[in-house]
């Protein structure tokens, strides 16, 4: 028995005439066809979003967007992949209506409209929002890291800097002797490859200085050589990789992601207030549920949030009393009197504010007498008890009584999902450019195409 053959090579076939006959009716393509066709780019902000007069037409910056978002959609990224797509994939012809750009061009694209393509993926939420896609009962906030372009070798702090310095500096002292020995030989034949070599040595010297002057400048103690906007990130042993911090707010009833940002923090303790006030705005709401993770646990930003009739649920992280065998008073069995400003121990006495210290934002209380309580040995081992209280206690407090288990388990699966997916479209989550205004653009791409996809899907289900 013989094997399935396919078609002659040779033999001339009768072809759809139309490249519309090769793209299914349903296909994403169109949908993200039909979504740039109702943008208005020059609200957005891309360049040439109207014809120049004059010289030689260039690409409509729909059709490059066009691609892009495609591109991110399906894994292509790159813009050399994206160029040869565009010679070899059906969808991406028909999308571009057999344009093919070059590499250069479609790159650069990318890097000279990073402001409006962050627009056009904040267009598609406001889009979502105004079609009733999202429910809005409850958002959650999550940060993940995502690898920049660089190695942990690539990381270097003052110490490496100097040291290195001061080697190139013994080096150039060497080459500059050997210069005026060689002059001094024969005067009128300079060696070139030391000159040549001297030269490098002074430009590195020269780059090892602007390094040393942007620690200072930042005042930051590693910087990453290559890629200055990331920063060492993650966790365990060993060096840590360079990365950013990519920070997703969800919305738990239908996983689209509402806002996201990417940062250069290396934890989440700053973000709470900033991205939920940014959500709330996106969903014009008066108020908003938002629910993250303890490594949020942020007293000023849970007094921020209250103010803006944001509703944190965000369990705490906070430190216990860890003196003598861990069985003394801890500050909870300490009852605050606002009207004294005073806490009240077990013992029913007093303690009175003793100081104020306003970078840790908390307030330092102690007892003016200890002895003859009867509950010391339960309370300290000092002479007498100090206790701290932090300025946004009762903010506190309230924030981590809402992080019931069901809105943390509610959270866990809303924005872990959003995370695994974009990871995966994106290599693993390791972004191809470099700097914090590219990286956006970057994510903006990959949370676009993400929000597409997920739309569809909501839309099939329910269909």
């Amino acid at each position: 028995m013989g094997y399935i053959f396919g078609l002659d090579r040779e033999q001339a076939s009768l072809l759809p005439a139309r490249i519309e006959d090769y793209v299914a009716a349903d296909a994403a393509v169109r949908v993200i066809d039909a979504f740039v066709d109702g943008l208005d780019l020059a609200v957005l902000g891309f360049s040439r979003a109207a014809p120049a007069l004059t010289g030689r037409p260039g690409y409509d910056p729909r059709d490059l967007l066009k691609l892009y978002v495609w591109g991110y959609f399906n894994e292509v990224r790159s813009s050399r992949r994206l160029e040869r797509a565009c010679r070899r994939d059906v969808e991406a012809m028909w999308l571009l209506r057999r344009l093919a750009p070059d590499f250069k061009t479609i790159a650069d694209f990318r890097r000279d409209n990073g402001a409006g393509i962050v627009g056009t993926c904040r267009a598609f939420v406001l889009l979502c929002r105004d079609a009733g896609l999202f429910s809005a009962r409850l958002v959650a906030l999550d940060g993940s890291k995502f690898r920049a372009v660089a190695s942990a070798k690539k990381v270097v702090d003052r110490q490496g800097i100097e040291q290195e310095a001061a080697r190139l500096d013994g080096r150039i002292a060497a080459y500059l002797a050997g210069l005026d020995d060689a002059d001094a030989a024969e005067p009128d034949d300079a060696p070139e490859a030391v000159a040549a070599a001297l030269a490098a040595l002074r430009a590195r010297r020269a780059e090892l200085d602007r390094l040393a002057a942007r620690l200072d400048t930042e005042d930051r103690n590693l910087i990453v050589e290559g890629e200055e906007d990331a920063r060492p990130m993650g966790s365990g042993r060993g060096p840590k990789p360079p990365g950013y911090n990519m920070q997703s707010v969800v919305d738990a009833g239908t996983g689209m992601i509402v806002h996201h940002e990417v940062t250069d923090e290396p934890n989440d303790r700053r973000q709470l207030h900033p991205m939920a006030t940014a959500t709330k705005e996106s969903l014009g709401l008066d108020t908003l549920t938002v629910v993250a993770d303890k490594g949020y646990d942020n007293g000023e930003h849970a007094s921020a949030c209250e103010r803006d009739g944001i509703v944190a649920c965000v369990p705490s992280q906070r430190s216990v009393n860890n003196q003598g065998d861990g069985t003394l008073f801890d500050r909870t069995a300490f009852i605050y009197e606002p009207e004294t400003d005073t806490l009240v121990c077990p013992a029913g006495r007093t303690l009175v504010r003793k100081q104020l210290h306003r970078q840790k934002r908390n307030v330092t209380y102690a007892s003016p007498d200890c002895s003859g309580c009867a509950l010391k040995n339960q309370c300290t081992t000092a002479e007498r008890r100090l206790v701290k209280r932090h300025l946004d206690d009762d903010a506190l407090n309230r924030m981590t009584a809402r992080a019931t288990p069901e809105r943390m388990r509610a959270r866990r699966c809303a924005v872990e999902h959003p995370f695994g997916t974009i990871k995966r479209k994106m290599a693993g989550g390791r972004f191809l450019t470099r700097g914090l205004k590219a990286t956006r653009t970057e994510m903006a791409l990959s949370v676009l195409a993400y929000n597409i996809l997920r739309a569809i899907n909501i839309n099939t289900a329910t269909s």
